[in-house]
């Protein structure tokens, strides 16, 4: 047999699915359908005949299945087309005693009823149906509209009656009021609102709600009963107490006093409101108290709901972060200057109170600022001074200054006594604080207040316990020694110069040995001085330190001035020769060059210019971190005439380059002869 072979085995453009053909072939079933065929009934035979069918169509589908309510329903408004009322009726009884619960079925047999104007069985249905399922507000407000449009006032009343022993919700109430106020029944409105609100004494297990006093007071204050309104308000107010506080009621009461231009009650009650009820919980008591005091204040009493409406936010941001001691301070500025003092002393007592959990400095820098604030409050807006000293007092004694201290608190507390001329509890703070937790900053200003005071023995003594403290420090050295010279005492201020500069360690030592020799030149000691700088390039052959002695031997002002400054850059050349750093040697070549130029001969500038190197232009090889070639690097490098002298290498490869040179001019004299001739003749 011959089979046959696909040639093109790819998928078609167009794909089609299982559930695409399904779809289609519904659709074109539909599409095929042909229209049912009108059926005309010509005489009473042919209608029975229908009716038959008819009948027994529906008795079937209820046969199949009997809990399908909408075949019940069509049975019956078939029966109800034809005016057979009592076989529609039948057929709703027989539903009901299928399913009784059935909320659509009640409806329909009483509105098939009422249509009819059988208003005697509609009462019939919508009472039992009330009674089977009196939960189902709808029966309820079918029943009392029907009664009401069959104008039986008295029947619709005593159906709502019956509904409100039931409890039900907050709009069956309503609906019964604005029934009474329908036909001007305003005090039986009013004794309805009474059993709404109150159940037996209170209503308070079924409508425990703010906005149904609200109604209340707004019900009597539409009919002009202003005193009874006012009454409602007190009495949800009294009601709901402290701890049930809803800023509606007091918006409401607030505005309804508004209306009656009772300005004061109306600030009484926001300002009672905003003191007891939650921040979060008062935005819109705030915004409305903002609005009446815009409305009917002055400027006092807009500028106080602003100060209280910021206080209420911080006071939210300080109780979700108490130690947000930004949100403090905001807090604290804005508590000073609005409060009386003892507020503001609560709020930094409260502020004061978050101590950081970790003894940390870094943890501790903005909480210290309370406490200074806190003094410098007491001190200047309290004039408390004893406030302000147990302040201080009591914020040293909380530093924990075995691990870490503040400087700028001591110095404030001792500042303080002074200010109030009590120097010996100055002094004692400072000693204290210097026994416990020596810091620079503290010996600082001890000194300085001692310098200030006149007290000269007591600043030798805190420089020298400085200096024992921190021996490395040459500041306290240079400020010691000035001292002293500004005593006069040059030999002790020399003395301690001495000791200085034979310190193993130093932190800036090169400020000492700077202010040693300013000092030896003020006192015009130039051997003094010479011999500084001798011990001093014997730990440093620094650059700037041979330059400082040439120009010192240039300003001593003597005749063998220029000779000596000379020799000093002699001494100077050939110490760096061995130098690594060429750019320090082209430094002092610069400034010899420099000193020539002003105060030098030809001989000696013709020699200074024979020193000076030579920069040219290098590359070297770079490399990077793991070790691979990183490219190339241009850098200038010096090449001094005494080194090249000195290394026959560098000699004989000028004198190669200079030989290279020369035979490249010449080969391009014998390449081109002719042109030499043409330029000869021209």
């Amino acid at each position: 047999p011959v089979t046959s072979q696909v040639k093109n085995k790819a998928p078609a453009e167009v794909q089609i699915t299982a559930e695409q053909l399904l779809r289609e072939a519904k659709e074109r079933e539909l599409e095929l359908l042909p229209p049912p065929p009108q059926q005309k009934i010509t005489d009473v035979e042919e209608l029975n005949d229908y009716k038959l069918r008819k009948r027994k169509t529906f008795e079937d589908n209820i046969r199949k299945n009997r809990t399908v309510i909408s075949n019940w329903i069509k049975y019956a408004q078939w029966e109800e087309s034809l005016k057979e009322i009592q076989r529609a009726r039948s057929i709703y009884e027989r539903a009901l005693d299928v399913d009784y619960r059935n909320v659509t079925l009640w409806l329909k047999y009483a509105e098939m009823e009422m249509k009819n104007r059988q208003v005697n069985h509609a009462r019939n249905i919508w009472d039992r149906a009330i009674t089977t399922l009196p939960r189902v507000n709808q029966f309820w407000y079918k029943y009392t509209y029907m009664e009401e449009m069959l104008g039986n006032v008295a029947g619709s009343r005593q159906v709502f009656e019956r509904w409100m022993e039931w409890q039900p919700e907050e709009q069956a109430w309503h609906s019964y009021i604005n029934f009474e106020l329908r036909y001007k029944e305003v005090d039986r409105a009013r004794t309805i609102y009474e059993r709404y609100i109150l159940f037996n004494a209170l209503l308070v297990i079924v409508h425990p709600d703010v906005k149904n006093w609200i109604k209340y007071a707004r019900f009597e204050e539409k009919h002009s009963y202003f005193a009874h309104a006012r009454k409602v308000y007190e009495r949800a107010v009294e009601f709901f107490g402290e701890e049930h506080m809803d800023e509606h009621l007091y918006v409401a009461f607030a505005k309804f006093e508004e209306n009656q231009k009772e300005f004061e009650r109306v600030r009484v009650i926001y300002k009672y409101a905003l003191d007891r009820i939650p921040k979060q919980d008062a935005q819109n008591l705030f915004k409305n108290y903002t609005i009446f005091e815009k409305k009917f204040g002055d400027r006092r009493g807009i500028e106080d709901i602003i100060v209280s409406k910021r206080r209420f936010q911080y006071e939210e941001e300080v109780k979700a972060n108490p130690h947000n001691y930004d949100a403090w301070f905001d807090y604290l500025r804005l508590v000073e200057s609005d409060a009386d003092a003892e507020t503001v002393r609560e709020v930094y007592e409260r502020a004061i109170a978050n101590v950081p959990p970790i003894q940390e400095k870094r943890h501790w820098k903005r909480y210290i600022y309370l406490w200074i604030n806190y003094a410098l409050y007491e001190e200047l807006e309290a004039k408390a001074s004893k406030r302000t000293r147990q302040v201080y007092q009591a914020c040293v004694e909380l530093i924990p200054h075995k691990k870490f201290t503040f400087a700028k608190m001591w110095l404030l507390y001792a500042q303080f006594e002074i200010r109030q001329k009590n120097l010996p509890l100055a002094r004692r703070a400072l000693g204290t604080s210097i026994g416990k937790c020596p810091k620079n900053k503290l010996f600082k200003g001890y000194i300085e207040l001692e310098l200030q005071l006149r007290e000269f023995d007591r600043c030798r003594k805190l420089y020298e316990k400085f200096l024992e403290f921190a021996p490395e420090n040459c500041t306290s050295w240079i400020k010691f020694a000035e001292l002293e010279t500004i005593l006069g005492d040059i030999d002790r201020a020399r003395a301690i110069y001495e000791l200085a500069i034979s310190q193993p360690r130093l932190d800036m030592p090169e400020v000492l040995w700077k202010s040693y020799i300013d000092f030896e030149i003020e006192q015009e000691e130039y051997e003094k001085t010479r011999n500084l700088y001798r011990r001093l390039l014997q730990r440093t052959q620094h650059v700037k330190v041979w330059i400082s002695f040439a120009q010192f031997e240039l300003s001593a002002g003597r005749e063998e001035s220029l000779s000596r400054c000379r020799q000093i850059y002699e001494e100077a050349n050939k110490a760096m020769r061995n130098c690594e750093e060429k750019e320090e040697r082209v430094m002092l070549l610069e400034s010899w060059k420099n000193f020539e130029e002003e105060f030098g001969t030809d001989t000696t500038k013709e020699r200074i210019d024979k020193l000076m190197p030579e920069k040219i232009k290098k590359r070297r090889k770079l490399q990077a971190e793991d070790g691979s070639d990183a490219g190339w690097e241009e850098y200038y490098d010096y090449i001094f005439p005494e080194d090249t002298a000195n290394q026959p290498n560098l000699k004989l490869l000028a004198m190669a380059k200079l030989w290279k040179k020369q035979q490249q001019e010449s080969e391009a004299a014998e390449v081109d002869p002719d042109k030499d001739i043409d330029e000869s003749q021209s």
